[in-house]
């Protein structure tokens, strides 16, 4: 089914999307109930966002029965797109034994010896429930182990929703240096405390010298270094072995604990971001992918440092768990996710990865658009103007370019192809050469259209 015509409630000169009289209700009824009238700002824009109905494979259905291609799939979670038959049968058969217990159940043991199957530094893990969650508890956990309070995470990297780690999320120009040129602490939410501020070192992604300057300075202060290899929010480039070279040498040397935060990279290879780039983090977060769609979180490690959590002897240094970590649901989604996620399988995706990314790169400069697409793998993110994106600010986006973006974003799914706000996106195993195609086509031509019109309003 093709995508519909914008509705009555489209208005072509403001941030909006096609509007349909159902979506359009289902907000009404919510914006009276939940704050902004959606549980989260970045699946929302005006008027309102399309709600979905069902999910089928790559694609979704809205209320209206419009069919989307989604790239967006939940924000990378979705690796195996929606209603994936492995997961769904494993799920039922798990539910229908009962959805949580106050007791241990194998399911948790049998996810928690896949991933140590997938990555020897995986050795031991502990699940909890959300991306978020497991970040917060490998920090205390450091800091637990090091006897240390400061941590240190790179600008514009997005580890969750913790304060210390939200800290320089989204500086701007106007904020982002300190007095010495250094990236400053930034906070990102009004309230968070000074104490914060002071207590996070903040990194550049993409300039090794000054990293290691810094480390060398506030090393021996800090209980982790939190890394993503590939963030997104950092402009879905991958981090350079120089500096993650840096950080590894800087843990060793002042005894920090290295934390890889591979909640959206570990789909990046079959052992997940880490060995890519020969790095032997001491703790490793993930979500999203191995809860086969269901929330999750998990924490894995080394045996001698996942210890700070162990419970068997008494109080722990580190109390960690919760309600409904390690439910045999989300266990049972996710062994049957990492089970259909074998190393061909990643392969072939990354493949239409490097396939995707080139088609769109030649399409666009064909065109003779200045853009390109960043991303390894099954990831990828769009950038507008000429520069190379090699991190943070290299990829903030100016005002204009910014809101062009925006545009973009409500054209492709006025065209039915679903991205996230900032254009970034992921393939899902269900895809094929033919949505493929149809991804770089139309992206091409939205990105094109959307230069010539600045173009003519400029002249």
């Amino acid at each position: 089914m093709a995508m519909t015509a914008p509705g009555k409630g489209h208005n072509s000169n403001s941030d909006s999307a096609a509007s349909s009289s159902l979506s359009e209700a289902a907000y009404r009824r919510e914006v009276k109930v939940v704050p902004g009238g959606s549980m989260r700002a970045a699946s929302w824009f005006k008027p309102h966002p399309p709600y979905a109905a069902r999910g089928e494979g790559c694609w979704v259905v809205d209320l209206d029965g419009r069919r989307i291609l989604d790239c967006a799939n939940n924000f990378f979670s979705l690796i195996h797109g929606h209603a994936f038959p492995p997961v769904l049968d494993a799920v039922r058969e798990a539910m229908a034994k009962g959805t949580a217990f106050g007791m241990p159940t194998e399911s948790e043991i049998q996810l928690a010896e896949a991933l140590a199957a997938r990555n020897p530094r995986m050795e031991q893990t502990r699940f909890c429930n959300s991306g978020t969650e497991a970040v917060l508890a490998a920090l205390k956990g450091a800091r637990a182990l090091t006897g240390r309070e400061r941590i240190a995470k790179f600008e514009g990297c997005y580890h969750g929703a913790y304060d210390w780690i939200e800290v320089s999320l989204d500086p701007t120009p106007a904020n982002w240096n300190d007095e010495n040129g250094n990236p400053a602490s930034v906070r990102h939410n009004v309230g968070t405390p000074d104490s914060v501020l002071r207590e996070t070192v903040v990194l550049p992604y993409d300039d090794p010298q000054r990293c290691a300057e810094i480390l060398r300075r506030e090393g021996p202060t800090l209980a982790a270094v939190i890394l993503d290899l590939h963030a997104s929010r950092a402009g879905t480039v991958a981090m350079s072995k120089e500096v993650s070279a840096v950080v590894q040498e800087a843990c060793r040397r002042d005894g920090i604990m290295l934390i890889s935060d591979e909640v959206i990279c570990f789909r990046l290879s079959y052992e997940g971001a880490s060995p890519l780039f020969g790095l032997e983090p001491d703790l490793i977060t993930t979500a999203k992918i191995i809860g086969g769609g269901l929330p999750i979180g998990a924490v894995s490690g080394p045996a001698a440092h996942m210890a700070v959590f162990n419970h068997a002897d008494g109080k722990p240094r580190v109390s960690m768990g919760g309600t409904f970590s390690g439910n045999p649901l989300s266990m049972a989604a996710g062994l049957a996710s990492l089970e259909h996620y074998s190393r061909p399988v990643v392969e072939r995706l990354n493949g239409l990865g490097d396939d995707f990314r080139k088609r769109v790169r030649e399409g666009l400069a064909a065109k003779g658009v200045e853009a390109t697409l960043s991303g390894l793998g099954s990831l990828f993110r769009l950038h507008l103007g000429p520069g190379e994106v090699t991190g943070y600010r290299t990829a903030l986006p100016s005002p204009e370019n910014a809101a062009r973006i925006r545009r973009i974003q409500l054209a492709m799914l006025a065209k039915g192809v679903l991205l996230t706000p900032n254009c970034s996106g992921a393939l899902s195993t269900p895809m094929t050469e033919a949505e493929i195609t149809l991804l770089a086509d139309k992206l091409v031509e939205v990105v094109a259209k959307e230069t010539s019109d600045q173009a003519s309003v400029a002249a």
